[in-house]
């Protein structure tokens, strides 16, 4: 374990030279690693320890899902099982459920946690308000926990690039005095690139901040605002476009990305440079306060709620297609579908 300086402060990393494969290979070997879900991280994590070595095993309900996994390699009856017989099978079960499903489906998979097994999750939502979720996990396992900080499609990616994507880590439950190793083993297996540690509590709450501010909803707003505000003063859709979400995703994200915000204002023009320099104040204290209240929702358990009150609604996936259905309708994003065609990798 490596103490790197983030900012000033020093924090706990694993990084891959420090904790080799082979290393991970070693500690897992006797175990037999259940991934339980196959929606939006469960194909990449699996894949990844399939083609890593690992004796990997996917437990999946009959569907469209179930037969993804047939057609990304998984045989049925030999490493793709139902829920309850992987579950079984496994000394390792990683919980790659929706949240809404794993409430679910949790009756179901405690049932198979005997003494000495692992539970895993991908995020610390379940635990961390176990109170609403139901989700309180027997004495005598261990709990823990490897986030990717990213989608399950990108640690794919990343992966078969030979890159990693990095992500925390943290034990919530030590029972056999080896969770630490499962652990760090599972993180490199999965293909993270460094490991950073948390706890489940500040990953849930964290993770839930990000996806309602700078990551998905903060930043579709923001975007949105710019956008009718061009257009509400004469720009044209292309024009308004471009300059707000285009050269922002195809131009200076991938440069502040690999060199930080200060290269990119000093690699810029003197107007757009003076610019950013007396505007990102005024954003900050604009924004901090929303976020503030953001972040006051989601440790209070206010936000976990709501995801768990809409997420049972029986016309939830209705009500969601009509909202997503009147995004990718808005005209920003319908401009969206032809700038992507004009792009010179698809001409």
């Amino acid at each position: 374990m490596a103490k790197m300086n983030f900012g000033g402060v020093e924090e706990n990393v694993m990084t891959r030279e420090e904790f080799p494969l082979e290393k991970a290979r070693e500690i897992l070997k006797d175990e037999t690693i259940a991934v339980i879900g196959y929606g939006v991280q469960g194909p990449g994590q699996s894949l990844n320890l399939r083609d890593n070595g690992f004796n990997v095993i996917v437990g999946q309900r009959q569907g469209k899902t179930f037969e993804k996994a047939k057609n990304d390699g998984w045989v049925e009856g030999k490493t793709l099982f139902s829920i309850e017989e992987a579950c079984e099978k496994a000394t390792i079960i990683m919980c790659l459920l929706s949240d809404a499903a794993v409430m679910s489906v949790w009756p179901k998979i405690k049932g198979y946690l005997t003494a000495g097994k692992a539970l895993y999750f991908s995020h610390g939502f379940a635990i961390t308000w176990n109170d609403r979720t139901g989700v309180v996990p027997p004495a005598d396992i261990d709990v823990i926990m490897v986030a990717p900080k990213g989608s399950g499609t990108s640690l794919r990616t990343m992966f078969l690039e030979g890159r990693g994507l990095n992500s925390s880590y943290a034990v919530y439950q030590d029972y056999t005095g080896k969770a630490m190793d499962r652990t760090l083993a599972l993180g490199i297996g999965i293909g993270s690139g460094y490991l950073f540690e948390t706890t489940f509590q500040r990953e849930a709450t964290s993770d839930l901040t990000g996806e309602r501010g700078s990551l998905m909803g903060a930043i579709q707003g923001l975007l949105l605002a710019q956008y009718e505000v061009l257009r509400e003063h004469g720009h044209s859709p292309s024009e308004a476009f471009n300059e707000t979400v285009e050269e922002l995703t195809q131009s200076l994200m991938p440069l502040f990305a690999k060199n930080g915000m200060d290269w990119m204002y000093a690699n810029c023009s003197t107007t757009a440079q003076r610019g950013a320099l007396d505007w990102f104040p005024r954003f900050h204290d604009a924004v901090k306060p929303v976020l503030e209240w953001l972040y006051l929702s989601v440790k209070t358990g206010n936000e976990a709620q709501i995801s768990i009150d809409s997420n049972s609604k029986p016309d939830y996936r209705d009500g969601l297609e009509k909202e997503l259905k009147a995004l990718r309708e808005s005209e920003m994003w319908q401009t969206a579908v032809t700038v992507r065609k004009l792009r010179p990798e698809n001409n």
